[in-house]
Parts: C-alpha cells; sequence; structure tokens
C-alpha cells in the first residue's frame, strides 16, 4: 500500500483529504506543520507529500528545498489558495510535482496523487532494479530475470567447465556472442584467448585464410606467412559467427578440425596441432538448412553436443526494464547535459514494453544511446523517442479484428482483461503498481482479478 503524508495547519484539511485518499487504498500520515512533516519523512517509507503553502514556522517551499534534499525523487503536491499561485509556480520550478488550488476539487486531486505516485513507483522500480543488476539478475555480461533466461544461465553454469562444442541459435540481437564469452569466461579456459570471427562478413576465399592461416604465396598478395584464428585461440575458445553461411567446402574443413583437432594453412602442407574450444552460432534453423542440403548433417552433429537457443527479446518482456536502466547507466557518460537521466517516464516505459523488437537487444541499445545522447532532461519521455520508433509501436485498437456479431459488453471484457493482464507484467504482478498504471484503486483491481480468475502469484 502507498503512503501519502498530507502536512496542513488546518485540522479540517487533514480530516477531508485524509478521508477522500483512503478511499482509494492509500495508507495517509498527516502533519501540523513542516518540522512534524520532516520527522515523519525521516521515519517512514513515502510515496508523496501533498502539504499547504502558507503554515506557521516552515512554509510549504521550505518543506519542499528541505524535502528535496533528502530525496530529489520523491513527488511533493502543493496545495494553495487563489492568492499565492505566484508561490506555486515557484514551488514547481524547485521541483514540486504540481500544485492544487483551495477549495480543491476531488476528482482532480485524486488524479494528481495518483499520478505523482505511479510516476515515483517507477523510480523506486528503477532504483530496485539497479541494485539488482548488481547481483542476481547478471550472469557476466548478460541481464535478465526472465524464465527462459535464467534457463539459459543455468546451461552456461553447467557447459562452461567441460569442452563440449556449444551451438547457439538466436534471432540478430539476441546476444549470441556474450553467451559464447560467459561460456568462455567461466571456463578452465579464461585465461587464454577468446577469438570472434563472422562467418557471413568476408567471400569464401578471404574466410578460409582468415580462418587457418596462409603461407608465404600461397596467393597473389600473400607476402608473408599468416596465422589464422585457429592458431591464434589455441588454448582457448573460437566464436564462429553465423556459422549457417559457410561454404560446402569450408564446411568440410571444419569438420576435420573438429574431428581431428589439427589444421593445414592455405598453400601449405604441414599439419598443426591446435587445442581449442569452438562456440557455434547461427540465426537459421540449421535443421532446416541441413534438411535442405545446405548444411553438412556430420558437422551439424560435431556442432550440436549442446544446443542453446536465446529467446528474442518480445518473448523475455520482463528483462525489458532491467536492460533499460542498465543501458541508460552505460551511455551516462556520453551525455553532454549536465542533468544525468534516471529513468523513463510511464508512458514511455508502456511504449517500449509494447514495442516487437525486431532488433531485439541491439534495437533497444540503439535507441537507448541515441536518445541518452539527446535527451534534455532527467526523465526520458515521448517527445525524446525517435518519431520512427513512435511510429512502429502498434498500440491501436482494430476494429476489423473484432467479429461484427461480437456484443459491446463481451468487447469490453476482453479489452478490461487484456489491459489488466498487461499492467501486471509489466509491474511484475505487483497489484499496487498495476493499480497506478490503470488508474484505478487497489482494491479495484483486486476485484477484477478475481473477475477474470487471474493468475498473480503472491506478489501485492
Amino acid at each position: 500500500m502507498e503512503t501519502i503524508l498530507i502536512v496542513d495547519d488546518e485540522k479540517n484539511y487533514l480530516r477531508v483529504l485524509s478521508a477522500v485518499l483512503e478511499d482509494e487504498d492509500y495508507e495517509v500520515l498527516t502533519a501540523l506543520n513542516g518540522s512534524e512533516a520532516l520527522e515523519i519523512h525521516k521515519r517512514s517509507d513515502l510515496d508523496l507529500i501533498l502539504t499547504d503553502m502558507k503554515m506557521p514556522g516552515m512554509n510549504g517551499i521550505e518543506l519542499l528545498e528541505s524535502v528535496k534534499a533528502i530525496d530529489p525523487d520523491l513527488p511533493v503536491i502543493m496545495m494553495t489558495a487563489h492568492g499565492t499561485v505566484d508561490k506555486a509556480v515557484e514551488a514547481m520550478q524547485k521541483g514540486a510535482y504540481s500544485y492544487v488550488l483551495k477549495p480543491f476539487d476531488n476528482d482532480r486531486l485524486i488524479i494528481y496523487a495518483k499520478k505523482a505516485v505511479a510516476m515515483y513507483q517507477v523510480v523506486k522500480e528503477n532504483r530496485r532494479l539497479r541494485d539488482a543488476v548488481k547481483s542476481q539478475y547478471r550472469f557476466g555480461n548478460i541481464i535478465a530475470k526472465s524464465k527462459n533466461m535464467r534457463d539459459v544461465f543455468k546451461t552456461i553454469q553447467k557447459v562452461a567447465p567441460s569442452n563440449a562444442t556449444v551451438l547457439v541459435e538466436g534471432e540478430s540481437g539476441t546476444g549470441k556472442e556474450l553467451v559464447a564469452k560467459s561460456i568462455h569466461f567461466n571456463s578452465a579456459r579464461r585465461d587464454q584467448p577468446f577469438i570472434a570471427v563472422n562467418c557471413s562478413a568476408l567471400a569464401e576465399s578471404l574466410l578460409e585464410s582468415e580462418l587457418f592461416g596462409h603461407e608465404k604465396g600461397a596467393f597473389t598478395g600473400a607476402a608473408a606467412m599468416k596465422k589464422g584464428r585457429f592458431e591464434l585461440a589455441d588454448g582457448g575458445t573460437l566464436f564462429l559467427d553465423e556459422i549457417g553461411e559457410l561454404s560446402a567446402n569450408l564446411q568440410v574443413k571444419l569438420l576435420r578440425v573438429l574431428q581431428e583437432k589439427m589444421i593445414e594453412r592455405v598453400g601449405g602442407i604441414r599439419t598443426i596441432a591446435v587445442d581449442i574450444r569452438v562456440i557455434a552460432a547461427t540465426n537459421k534453423n540449421l535443421k532446416e538448412e541441413m534438411t535442405g542440403g545446405r548444411f553438412r548433417e556430420d558437422l551439424f552433429y560435431r556442432l550440436n553436443v549442446v544446443h542453446m537457443v536465446l529467446p528474442p527479446l518480445r518473448e523475455r518482456r520482463e528483462d525489458i526494464r532491467l536492460l533499460v536502466d542498465h543501458f541508460i547507466n552505460k551511455y551516462e557518460s556520453e551525455r553532454k547535459s549536465a542533468l544525468p537521466v534516471k529513468g523513463v517516464d510511464q508512458e514511455v516505459d508502456r511504449l517500449i514494453f509494447e514495442y516487437s523488437w525486431p532488433g531485439n537487444v541491439r534495437e533497444l541499445e540503439n535507441l537507448i544511446e541515441r536518445v541518452m545522447i539527446l535527451c534534455p532532461n532527467d526523465v526520458i519521455r515521448v517527445a525524446d523517442l525517435p518519431q520512427g520508433f513512435k511510429d512502429n509501436v502498434h498500440d491501436a485498437l482494430h476494429l476489423e479484428g473484432i467479429p461484427k456479431e461480437a456484443k459491446l459488453y463481451e468487447t469490453l471484457a476482453m479489452i478490461e482483461r487484456a489491459m489488466i493482464e498487461r499492467a501486471l507484467e509489466m509491474a511484475d504482478n505487483v497489484q499496487a503498481h498495476a493499480a497506478a498504471m490503470l488508474g484505478i484503486g487497489k482494491s479495484g483491481l483486486n476485484q477484477k482479478i478475481k473477475k477474470y480468475n487471474l493468475d498473480v502469484g503472491s506478489k501485492n
């Protein structure tokens, strides 16, 4: 339950406001002056302060300044009479979330309170995730908390100590090289080289030389002997990215290396022993390539000793917030603004959660890198996002997808259920956070969860 502190020297206002906010399922604390409010702030976990402007002793602006010195992110809403609107504007300039005029409209006040509390929940979630990233949600340079990625972590831990060949499948941008590095740096080979080769980046003749090396005079331009990546990786790990792009000729040569642990340089006759572990990756389905005659069956089974599949980002949406927070920290040093970015606002959070991310984690990182350079404020807002990204977020209600004979109440119930499920997923099943996103009370959300028989675990 979120906690709101109301500060006013008029006891009638305290009683009225307490009743209004308690009806919305908030825990309400009260104080008659600024000094008492600061004492409560020090010993309580607050989500919002609602304070009068004019009070004896410490006034509202002085209280605001003291609160911001302790917690710059805690929202403060000022209550003021018409005659002191200029003071309310001053308070906004000093960090107040908003202000309301006395006598105030209860519904408007509730809206302001819910928005402020929801915003602060995002801030606190970002803080929690920053701490979490430092511990249980990180494996090497991979950051995740979703179940399917936690399963990937477990597989890495099991396979790393061995010398088994590993085949990693996944869409472009899912982090296949990060997985390969995590396997290497958690193995006994960690102090030896990790060498990566993109098999789709070079023509066959150049790739052969790149992998196996060449002798002097082996071909035009071979002015000196050159060691290939297999030799350079001796004792360590060779990561072959986009293995599905290898030509038939190079597939045969790679198979020999995996079987015999021996290579020959291009233009050479001497065999060279190599001690390497091979990790291969592809964004293709190699079983389909094998069925189509484009990939050797014997090579596939040599590579596929341990098989790992990395899920696309759209199938691990609970990791998106962790990744956003990580990339914000990563690119903070590139900002020209003196204001550090603390996170994203609620609407941006919704957009990045709903986007399909065809470019996966790489696309998300590129987006945050761009925004961190251009964002003028301490919070990333929708206006800071590139137009192309906003245009590609599909959030419209497509009426053509709804059967013409559908009843209105059935359709509304379907939409309501979908929105609740989405909010719960975004809030990691914390019902108070989900209710704030939906703009309803926690008790109201609880009733709807029961109505639709939704499984939300034990979090509340």
